[in-house]
């Protein structure tokens, strides 16, 4: 069994901990348990380097995103602060950017690119369309973040395609940013549409797939 899978039972007791302090509005708790378990997901990836079949490209890559990320997720522990949502945004993208540049050089074009990009589209805009009317002067930096993580998951879902990727591998990629993108819709829709009192269940799907990409890294040869 690869290392980095021996992080995830510990992910998993951060995360429950970090749901549960923003549920009880312990911020204290929440300065503690959401940069630790980022820096958890982040020595999941680097223990990538311990194998000798690595792929410097996609761990070093996925390490970038996952600073960015680090910087995000401090940003958002603020998010009373329409500054520190901004900045959080803009690290956010770039760690998109990030992985979007890895997963095009290590992917391969198919005919599943046209179906998912066709869905993420329609998805795309449909929640654009309901989340418009609240958005005021954030339509465009929310528009640009909408654009640039469906390109990131569209390119995920091209690892299974790649020959470069095992099976199971690009199934972590694909599933991984997958979750990312529903963390992030629901954190959207709480605060753009409707107030949700439990939207913070976002974290869960949001760590289930950092995590996931994360660990794609341990999975190459």
């Amino acid at each position: 069994m690869k290392p980095a899978v021996f992080l995830a039972p510990v992910l998993a007791v951060t995360v429950g901990a970090l749901i549960w302090a923003e549920f009880a509005e312990r911020p204290r708790l929440v300065y503690v348990f959401k940069p630790l378990s980022t820096l958890l997901v982040i020595a999941a990836c680097a223990l990538a380097f311990l194998d000798p079949a690595h792929n410097p490209t996609y761990t070093l890559g996925v390490l970038v995103g996952l600073g960015l990320s680090l910087g995000g997720d401090v940003a958002l522990m603020f998010h009373d602060s329409r500054r520190a949502f901004l900045v959080g945004l803009v690290l956010f993208l770039l760690a998109h950017v990030a992985y979007t540049v890895v997963f095009t050089a290590l992917g391969r074009s198919s005919g599943w690119d046209i179906v998912s990009g066709a869905v993420l589209l329609a998805a795309g805009a449909g929640f654009y369309a309901l989340i418009r009317p609240n958005l005021g002067a954030m339509r465009v930096p929310v528009l640009a973040y909408m654009v640039v993580i469906s390109v990131m998951v569209n390119r995920a879902v091209s690892a299974l395609a790649s020959p470069v990727f095992g099976a199971g591998q690009a199934a972590m990629v694909a599933v991984g940013a997958v979750l990312f993108y529903v963390s992030d819709v629901i954190l959207a829709a709480a605060r753009f549409w409707k107030p949700w009192r439990y939207h913070r269940i976002s974290l869960a799907f949001y760590y289930a797939g950092q995590f996931l990409i994360a660990l794609a890294a341990s999975y190459f040869g």
